[in-house]
């Protein structure tokens, strides 16, 4: 019988089930993992994204952000963000980080 310890192959990191990663794009593509369907701007609140905010309900539109890759990983486009951003916005990936929920990989710009 071997008895001797033999080094485990390296496994590459996986991301755990239930899960998504959010990158960051102007913050040097920081790359954060939260739980799927978490929102935008909270996450960004959390691991210090970096995504501009100031009420934090959809009333005023300063978290207008761009979802540059994975906008089919985000939820249905909200009434409150239909106040703010137009149909070609919303065409061109931008969605309101405070109203926004996260499903798969994405990666955000503003």
């Amino acid at each position: 019988m071997d008895t001797q310890l033999r080094p485990r192959a390296l496994v590459p990191a996986t991301k755990a089930a239930g899960t998504v990663q959010i990158t960051f794009v102007p913050t040097a593509g920081k790359v954060v993992s939260a739980p799927q369907n978490s929102n935008l701007l909270r996450v960004s609140l959390r691991e210090k994204g970096g995504i501009p905010f100031k009420c934090g309900g959809g009333l005023c539109g300063t978290c207008k952000c761009r979802i540059e890759e994975g906008l089919a990983h985000t939820d249905a486009v909200k009434p409150k963000e239909r106040k703010h951003l137009t149909e070609a916005q919303l065409a061109a990936g931008y969605r309101m980080a405070c109203q926004t929920f996260v499903l798969g990989d994405i990666a955000v710009s503003w």
